[in-house]
């Protein structure tokens, strides 16, 4: 269970040097059901405060108090139950939590990089050499790949430039695609 008592799985990466290419995993005989890519010497992770992270399809940026219509609008329902402390009644809401994202450095707005429109975000939050990491996406364009996409930048440069270890996440057990996700990304 997760603090907030819902059942979830907590699932874990583990890299020494990411690279451009798929992310390599070998299974961890002392963490059966855990998947470990290779270890590297602990370090101590800056905050996440990244530049803006630029993909074929996508940009990963910092929040605006702008993006709050975008953020409303995947929000005011939100489809997984591990996000509905999050819920927005309204657009006063929305502009209130999009204001306080765009101060915060765990957060990260995920757009279409050929229209600039909010599609979902990102969150890092750093625990010594470990984030523990989540994504929630609008579901008006999921099954396009955008998750999958935005999440391997964002580890890339957890891996690579911010001294990242280990990521995980909890994933609700009836979250199927959350943790399909996970699969692909080499997480387990």
């Amino acid at each position: 269970q997760d603090p907030q008592g819902s059942h979830a799985l907590r699932v874990h990466l583990q890299s020494v040097g990411l690279t451009a290419g798929t992310l390599q995993t070998q299974s961890a005989p002392e963490n059966a059901g855990t998947k470990h890519l290779e270890d590297r010497p602990a370090s101590s992770c800056e905050t996440l405060k990244v530049e803006t992270i630029e993909t074929d399809r996508l940009v990963l940026r910092n929040f605006r108090r702008s993006d709050a219509a975008d953020l409303f609008a995947y929000l005011h329902e939100p489809k997984a139950s591990c996000f509905l402390s999050l819920k927005l009644a309204d657009m006063k809401e929305a502009e209130a939590e999009a204001e306080k994202r765009s101060a915060d450095d765990e957060h990260l707005a995920v757009c279409l990089k050929d229209t600039g429109q909010l599609i979902g975000d990102l969150f890092a939050v750093p625990e010594t050499d470990t984030f523990s990491v989540g994504w929630n996406f609008n579901p008006a364009f999921g099954g396009q790949g955008y998750a999958l996409e935005a999440a391997r930048a964002l580890f890339r440069q957890l891996f690579e430039q911010k001294g990242a270890r280990r990521l995980y996440a909890y994933v609700e057990d009836h979250n199927t695609s959350s943790q399909r996700l996970c699969e692909r990304l080499g997480m387990r």
